[in-house]
């Protein structure tokens, strides 16, 4: 079925509701025509962004530390502590991800102005050059992906998913 060209109006997970209906008439699912497809998008998202930053030689990984360097401006520079806050992930496994992007030119340590033990981590200008491609096309790919919505919908889907994710981001 559908009603749009391109648009199908009965989809996986339909079935799948259609399906915890007949075996759990006691629950009611309506949750799922929500959750299950923002996970189904969520999943092919990822597939997606991994493709457009492998044409970059990038990992996710490596695209959200350098992306984090990029956002902060001139000089490109953040500590590892706001890398790690920035990326969610452990102080242990930053550690590990600068020392490997140390060793692809993408990034420096330098010595903390004002904490003679810290270190801050720079953006070289490889590393720049790099995410600044991987940006452009990953936001290409996106507003590609969502031109059959116009900018009201647009706004009105990010007024719904701000408030669905505020729970998590306290």
């Amino acid at each position: 079925m559908t009603d749009q060209p391109g648009l199908r109006t009965h989809d996986d997970v339909d079935e799948i509701v259609d399906a915890w209906r007949r075996e759990r008439p006691d629950l009611d699912p309506a949750p799922l025509q929500v959750f299950s497809r923002l996970s189904r998008l969520a999943r092919r998202l990822d597939l997606d962004r991994a493709g457009a930053f492998a044409r970059h030689d990038l990992d996710g990984w490596e695209f959200d530390v350098l992306s984090a360097l990029r956002r902060a401006g001139e000089p490109y520079v953040l500590s590892p502590g706001q890398l790690v806050q920035q990326t969610l992930v452990t102080s242990g496994t930053m550690t590990n991800r600068v020392d490997r992007l140390v060793r692809r030119g993408w990034v420096e340590r330098e010595p903390s102005p004002t904490d003679r033990r810290g270190v801050l981590v720079r953006l070289t200008a490889a590393g720049r050059a790099t995410v600044d491609a991987a940006m452009a096309d990953l936001i290409a790919r996106e507003r590609d992906l969502l031109a059959d919505l116009d900018a009201d919908q647009q706004a009105e889907l990010v007024g719904h998913l701000r408030r669905l994710l505020a729970p998590f981001e306290g």
